[in-house]
């Protein structure tokens, strides 16, 4: 196992020689619209000579993947942000036997997936949002087309639905691992009213319990700060907490922090979920230095950021590495996959994983993928590894 992540760690730093320019030595903010792509994907072909009327043309020796995003509408700029990321890793990888061809949910999922499979593809990559693979993946499994989505939703794996984005309960129970083996025992959690809050929940009452700790307060809260001090007051009546889980975002836990300090959690080691690592203003908040949160590393992020900058001229979003780890994903599947016929999906079930920008996944038997996490500690106008990710699954 660990001779195989190494040599896929190998084969990304290769893909990523490019990348080593003098500006990938500097933070980029992680959030930004992203512009236009230089090289546009690919379109259904509608003109008189495509050899069937409104779809893609006859394609004997390339792989038809289709990418299924938010490209107008309230969503486009982190939509077209992953876009980009496909179109950047098929020029690293020059991955001449894949076509991507790109479809916008935003006018509907349905719609999209049905042209999309019209169109011969044999894999969806995307959509971004849950609610829009629901949509979808009746059609598509019934097709035999695999859906590798975006989203975080576990609910939706499942008879070939794929999920791929960053998944709450794993940070949840790695920081929360992390927490105990610093020899803390007793947690709160502060949690949003709401389905995040909800699987946050979940997650942190399972953690706690399989690293042998003890939640001994937990509280919802819905917005505004008088009822987040509504909820930190409810905690003083329980016992006294060694560390608190806030399971919002990084934004809302600045916020929350100096609230926690005058509410009881004067000492407490405060803690994070995967969305803090996209707060740009994190590591400038006094009230959060100390504080733990597990998430995938930035390791390599820094100098795709710098090589998607040069390219399209902006910085793209945090989330658009997802878009970049399909594509290696899917190249190294086609590898051994003849082009015209189903997609392997059995390949995507490789208990030795796959490596990417994000470091190394699997996808498990439910069809979510599973990541080799580090915890970062948040320090005066930078981040630490207070804990590396581990160097294999069987670790």
């Amino acid at each position: 196992m660990k001779q195989f992540l190494r040599k896929w760690q190998a084969i990304v730093l290769l893909v990523l020689g490019s990348l080593a320019l003098a500006a990938c030595q500097t933070m980029v903010p992680k959030t930004a619209p992203p512009s236009t792509p230089t090289q546009k994907p690919d379109r259904p072909d509608t003109g008189p000579d495509s050899p069937i009327t409104g779809v893609l043309p006859t394609d004997e020796t390339r792989h038809r993947i289709a990418l299924l995003l938010p490209l107008s509408g309230k969503d486009a700029t982190v939509g077209q942000s992953i876009a980009n990321a496909t179109t950047l890793a098929l020029m690293d990888t020059k991955a001449s036997n894949i076509r991507i061809t790109s479809y916008d949910t935003a006018k509907g999922a349905q719609v999209a997936a049905q042209r999309a499979i019209a169109d011969g593809n044999r894999l969806i990559l995307g959509p971004l949002l849950g609610d829009d693979v629901v949509a979808i993946a009746a059609a598509a499994n019934a097709a035999r087309v695999p859906i590798i989505s975006y989203s975080n939703d576990v609910g939706i794996a499942g008879n070939n639905v794929f999920v791929m984005g960053y998944v709450p309960a794993q940070s949840i129970d790695r920081v929360v691992r992390h927490a105990r083996s610093q020899g803390i025992t007793r947690f709160a959690a502060l949690v949003p009213a709401g389905t995040y809050g909800q699987r946050a929940s979940s997650a942190m009452l399972a953690s706690v319990k399989a690293a042998g700790g003890t939640v001994v307060s937990m509280q919802s809260y819905g917005a505004g700060n008088a009822a987040i001090t509504a909820a930190l007051k409810k905690m003083q009546g329980d016992s006294a907490y060694e560390a608190i889980l806030i399971a919002d975002s990084g934004a809302a836990a600045i916020r929350i922090v100096p609230l926690v300090r005058a509410n009881g959690g004067t000492d407490a080691r405060i803690l994070g979920t995967e969305l803090w690592n996209t707060e740009r203003t994190l590591t400038s908040a006094a009230a959060m230095r100390g504080a733990w949160f597990a998430s995938v590393s930035d390791g390599l992020y820094r100098q795709y950021a710098a090589k998607y900058r040069a390219q399209f001229g902006t910085d793209p979003f945090r989330l658009s590495t997802l878009g970049y780890d399909s594509v290696l994903l899917t190249t190294r599947i086609a590898r051994d996959w003849k082009p015209g016929t189903p997609f392997p999906v059995e390949k995507l079930r490789d208990a030795g994983g796959f490596i990417g920008l994000d470091g190394a996944f699997r996808f498990n038997r439910a069809g979510v993928a599973e990541r080799l996490l580090e915890v970062q500690q948040v320090g005066a106008g930078v981040l630490t590894i207070a804990s590396p990710a581990p160097k294999s699954f069987a670790d």
